[in-house]
This record gives structure tokens, C-alpha cells and sequence, in this order.
């Protein structure tokens, strides 16, 4: 492979679509490594991605489709026959055919569904109603199941002849079914190659096994992998009845993608995924839905200098300060903002204990404002010569740092019981708040003390 291919895989993918030769396509993709993938494919136009697709076999356009993102994967599967787009999906794993359907429009959607088999379209259909933060929207329905009765040596036997059918299933447990499908037990997968063959699997099983709920938060799915430690777990539903198995690594995975959606969303990219392979207009949409908002909060924070605009041309060394005392303070509400979501994610604090977080926060706050606050007085009165310019700024630094803590420390639950997403909407009200209260404290202070500022 020429230095020129490594670096732009989407050339020899061009190169080998006109060739028409499908083997080489797909032989080209399999030696390239998961981010190679993605990357080629969406340097090349929407046509040649979609034939990227329909020259490949189903079982290699689904892995192609893997290592995209799940919207461009959507989009992909959108613009190619339903019939075609039915055979990739089933070549798919269960919980990646439900979360790229779910990004599918509607009336493509179903006529994919329409196209699979009926039982795997069924499945599919319930799996995509789950939201992808709970564990019905996180396991996978390919694992192996059998009823009490059979030998051990029988379902040996059975995973022997049935390897490649399995190849792609959670086989580090095997789970044990009653009446309507109902979990009553599990068999790790060792202890079932290593025991006795004679023995029925119910009599191995080990019974009243841990599970989870379909409804169980991406919250309490970390709580119960990291104090037990397993591979897997078996979702139920209301019933009893097993549905799938959430797998520890899906659980972490998804715990990273709402880690990085939460900083998208707090950098004020509100519309997802956003991919620069997306048209133009979407994404202009996207950040103008927040630019704006933003223009109209710093417009009223700016109003609180115009009411003080002749304070302000009094003692033009305020100017200085000013940005000073912003952006500190709004660092402080970060820093409280930052912890309280991070408490929310983990579980540690509940959104109705305001009176908690709010006493914790006020004492560092009340210590790191008070230094912040003669650090910076001591500046202003050193360059200026004025005590009393010192005590302004220093005195309005310390007091709008409280504020800045106690609002990031509180907006989150608040917005957290309102059922916003506190990472989105904590940003733009910390910050117009805390500027709103510095300005208005430097120039309210400097108004009632303007004879010795002017002095």
C-alpha cells in the first residue's frame, strides 16, 4: 500500500469502485484498520458510499457500517434499496440494528422492517422503542439459552455443532429458562465445558442469578457492574421474562458517548453527532440555535455597564477590571457546575438536596473568593495607588465568586429535576448571571465610593 493510500484511503477506493471489482473493495476495507474506515468514507460523496455498499456483500457492508457514525450510517442505509438495506441490518448485532434504525426517518425505517424476517423485525422494532441510555436499549439478543433438562454433554454437543450460528453470541454465560421464557438460572461457561456430562444444566445452574431490569439507567447499570464485576448481565422484563444481555464494555461505551455528547452539548454543538461530512445548512442551523440565544444573554449583561456608563467614564481604569472579575468568578461556577454534573452522573447526589450542595459549595466559595479577592485588590492598589479601587474590585471579585459557586453548584440539580439536560443549559445561565452581578457590583460599588476612586 503506497504512502499516498495510508494517508487517503478514500483515493484507492475510488480507484478500485471503478474498477468494479468487488473482492478488491472488500479485501482493501478488511485491511484497514476502524478509524481508516470511517475516515475513507466519508471523504467520498453520498453516491459513491452508497455504492461502496452495493458492491460489497451484506455480511461486509454491516461491518462497514459499524465503524461509522450511527447518523451517517442512517443516512447510508436511507439512500439504497429497502431490500438491500433490510440484508445489511441483518448482518448487524442486535443493539447496533436498533440504534441505526432509530437515527433512520421513519418511512425508510419501516420499509426496512418490512424486508427482514418477521421475528427479527419484531425484535428489532421493540429493541428501537427502548431509549439508548437503559439497558433495553444496550443489550444484545444474541445469547444462548436452554431449559432446565438438557444433559450437559447435550449442550456441548449442541455449541459444537452449532460454532459459526454462534460466533457472534455472549457466550460467557449460559442462561437457563423456564415457563414463557422466564430466567431461573445461569451456567458459566467453564463451569458447563468442565462438568459432568451426565448432569442436567438445571442441576449445574446456579439459581435466583443477578439481573437487571430493561428500564435500568445507564446510572445504575455502571453502579452494578463496577461493584459486582461481571462480564454480563441478563435483562428481564416486568415478567421475568428474559430479553437480552447487557455486556459490561457496552456499558462503558455508552457511558464515553454521553461523556463526549455532554461536552459537544456544553460547547454549544446542540444537534448531535455533528460531522463536517454533514450539509452545511444543518450544522449552521444546529450552533445558530445557541449562537443566538447567547447574543441575547450577553446583551443583557452588557445593559448593566450602559447604566453605569458614566461611572464607567469616570474611572476608566474600572474597565480594566471588569473582564478580570468575569471571567474569574465564571471559572469558579465551572468548577462547581463541572462537580455537580459529576455527581448527578454517579449517582452521589440527588437533585432535590440543594440545601447540601449548596452549603459545601458556599464555604470553598467564601475561601476562594476572599484570597481571589485580595489577590486582586492588592493588583489594583499597587497600579493605582487607591485603596479604595482595590476595595472594589477586590470586594466584588470575593462576593460574585459566592454567587458564581452557589449558582453552579445548584442550577444542574435544578435543571436535573426540571428534566433538562443540566450539561446544555448550566453554561449560558452561569454565565449570564455571573457577569450580570460582577458588572453591577464593581460599578454599584464604585458608584456609592466614586469621590475617593476619582481622587
Amino acid at each position: 500500500m503506497t504512502d499516498n493510500v495510508q494517508q487517503q484511503p478514500w483515493v484507492e477506493l475510488k480507484q478500485l469502485l471503478a474498477a468494479g471489482s468487488a473482492q478488491a473493495v472488500e479485501a482493501f476495507l478488511a485491511s484497514l484498520p476502524a478509524d481508516e474506515v470511517a475516515r475513507g468514507m466519508l471523504r467520498m460523496s453520498e453516491e459513491e458510499r452508497a455504492k461502496v455498499l452495493r458492491t460489497l456483500t451484506p455480511k461486509a457492508a454491516a461491518r462497514v457500517l459499524e465503524q461509522l457514525p450511527e447518523s451517517e450510517a442512517a443516512d447510508l442505509l436511507e439512500g439504497i434499496d429497502a431490500a438491500d438495506a433490510a440484508d445489511i441490518v441483518e448482518e448487524l448485532p442486535s443493539d447496533e440494528r436498533a440504534d441505526i434504525l432509530r437515527d433512520v426517518q421513519r418511512p425508510e425505517a419501516e420499509e426496512i422492517l418490512a424486508q427482514m424476517p418477521p421475528e427479527e423485525a419484531r425484535e428489532t422494532r421493540a429493541m428501537a422503542r427502548y431509549p439508548d441510555d437503559v439497558a433495553g436499549g444496550l443489550m444484545i439478543t444474541e445469547y444462548l439459552s436452554y431449559p432446565r433438562t438438557p444433559m450437559v454433554g447435550e449442550v456441548v454437543h449442541d455449541l459444537r455443532v452449532n460454532a459459526d450460528k454462534y460466533r457472534g453470541y455472549d457466550v460467557q454465560y449460559i442462561y437457563v429458562t423456564g415457563d414463557h421464557h422466564s430466567l431461573v438460572g445461569v451456567v458459566n461457561l467453564r463451569d458447563l465445558i468442565l462438568g459432568d456430562e451426565k448432569r442436567t444444566i438445571g442441576q449445574l445452574m446456579i439459581g435466583d442469578p443477578a439481573k437487571v431490569a430493561d428500564t435500568t439507567t445507564l446510572d445504575d447499570l455502571r453502579g452494578v457492574f463496577d461493584q459486582h464485576h461481571y462480564l454480563a448481565v441478563p435483562v428481564v422484563d416486568a415478567a421475568n421474562r428474559m430479553l437480552g444481555v447487557v455486556r459490561a464494555g457496552d456499558v462503558e461505551e455508552a457511558l464515553s458517548d454521553r461523556g463526549a455528547s455532554d461536552f459537544r452539548q456544553s460547547q454549544g454543538i446542540i444537534g448531535g453527532d455533528e460531522l463536517r461530512t454533514m450539509p452545511v445548512w444543518v450544522r449552521v442551523r444546529n450552533r445558530l440555535s445557541w449562537l443566538s440565544v447567547n447574543v441575547l444573554l450577553n446583551i443583557i449583561a452588557a445593559s448593566v455597564i450602559a447604566l453605569y456608563q458614566d461611572t464607567l467614564a469616570a474611572v476608566i481604569a474600572l474597565a480594566v477590571f471588569l473582564p478580570i472579575i468575569s471571567d474569574m468568578s465564571g471559572c469558579a461556577g465551572n468548577q462547581a457546575v463541572a462537580v455537580s454534573i459529576r455527581e448527578l452522573a454517579l449517582g452521589l447526589v440527588r437533585p432535590n438536596e440543594l440545601a447540601r450542595v449548596w452549603i459545601n459549595e458556599i464555604l470553598v466559595g467564601a475561601i476562594n473568593g476572599i484570597v481571589l479577592g485580595l489577590l486582586i485588590a492588592c493588583v489594583a492598589w499597587f497600579w493605582k495607588a487607591n485603596v479604595a479601587l482595590g476595595f472594589v474590585v477586590g470586594a466584588s471579585l470575593a462576593a460574585n465568586t459566592l454567587i458564581a459557586v452557589s449558582i453552579g453548584g445548584l442550577v444542574p440539580l435544578i435543571l436535573k429535576r426540571l428534566r433538562m439536560d443540566p450539561a446544555l443549559a448550566s453554561g449560558p445561565i452561569l454565565t449570564t448571571i455571573t457577569d450580570m452581578c460582577g458588572f453591577f457590583l464593581v460599578l454599584r460599588l464604585a458608584t456609592e465610593m466614586l469621590p475617593r476612586l476619582a481622587a
